[in-house]
């Protein structure tokens, strides 16, 4: 399973936003979990402006998720050339490297966004 940017930060934090479903997953033994490099590097970019959704450093988050057990996935030309195959149903271009991602490496991804679910492929909406 790929997370999406929010819930990672959301489970980093523990955040009374990040759903129960995926709380429960994230518990699970035999789930694999995995945030993409892309996910680094928008908090990285949101952090800078001082967006406030966006308050962890991220270099402590990817230390975090590492000592979590997460495995990182670098963002690969092949991801990247995936983006221009999506339909256009959301403009957020790190939404849409994630959808690429998870299409080219048949992982699922899990979103709590409404857009980024609408997107055809292995994607799990976590409300």
């Amino acid at each position: 399973m790929l997370l999406d940017t929010h819930l990672l930060i959301w489970s980093a934090i523990d955040s009374p936003s990040l759903p129960l479903e995926a709380r429960r997953l994230l518990m699970e033994p035999e789930s694999e979990l995995r945030f993409s490099a892309a996910s680094i590097w928008e908090v990285a970019i949101k952090h800078a402006l001082g967006r406030e959704d966006f308050c962890l450093d991220p270099h402590v988050l990817r230390r975090g998720l590492l000592e979590a057990g997460f495995t990182e996935l670098a963002v690969t030309g092949r991801h990247a050339a995936g983006v221009a195959l999506l339909p256009r149903i959301h403009r957020e271009p790190f939404d849409r490297v994630l959808v690429a991602q998870a299409v080219a490496e048949g992982v699922t991804l899990l979103t709590s966004d409404r857009l980024v679910a609408s997107y055809p492929g292995p994607i799990r909406l976590l409300e």
